[in-house]
């Protein structure tokens, strides 16, 4: 595993660790409400379905971190291309669907970390 390609993927994990953070403990705080433009009765009222994406950005990190911590490097690679191309299809669908902001924190910088994984290892 090159260690650009393990740093592109772990930056990718790290992202999706705080996007968990924000919307799991912090939706309804001025941190989370300013990240991602809410009102504070919106965000009062959404807590829940924002605390189920949360959850599920957390098991895209931890995917990332498995790929990252497994010892066959063969399927080391696997791992990480898997949860990567979920990570780009989850930010190019939220980017077209919900914001297109998305598409650039999510989709472009797993886009750039599956290549890494592909032509450097």
């Amino acid at each position: 595993m090159s260690p650009v390609s393990a740093a592109a993927t772990a930056l990718v994990a790290l992202i999706h660790t705080y996007i968990l953070v924000l919307e799991m403990f912090l939706w309804t705080k001025p941190r989370g409400r300013r990240a991602f433009g809410l009102t504070a009765e919106f965000a009062a009222q959404t807590r829940t379905l924002a605390a189920n994406q949360g959850l599920y950005n957390g098991f895209l990190a931890a995917g990332l971190a498995w790929g990252l911590a497994h010892p066959v490097p063969e399927f080391a690679a696997q791992i990480r291309l898997f949860f990567l191309g979920c990570v780009v299809v989850a930010g190019v669908y939220g980017g077209a669907t919900a914001n297109r902001r998305i598409l650039f924190v999510q989709a472009v910088p797993a886009a750039v970390a599956g290549a890494s994984v592909l032509f450097l290892g």
